[in-house]
């Protein structure tokens, strides 16, 4: 399984978007600096999560989330 991610820093308030295969170990790596693009921003909780098969279904998702139909979506949804 795979699942793509929104993770929610609390020391900004601002959102990461990822896809992985192990969430737990992910977000580990984010809190504790290995990730470049965040480490200044720890820590993060999850916000919000989805799962899937396949890790290509998991990157377009990734992809959508990013997009501004997705960033619409995203409001619409109350999700961010």
């Amino acid at each position: 399984m795979f699942c793509t991610y929104i993770l929610k820093s609390i020391k900004d308030g601002k959102f990461y978007y990822g896809h992985c295969a192990n969430l737990e170990t992910r977000l580990s790596q984010h809190n504790s600096g290995k990730v470049r693009s965040t480490k200044s921003r720890v820590p993060f909780i999850i916000h919000y999560k989805e799962e899937f098969e396949s890790k290509s279904e998991a990157c377009r998702r990734e992809l959508f989330f990013k997009s501004i139909e997705g960033y619409k979506w995203l409001r619409e949804n109350k999700i961010i």
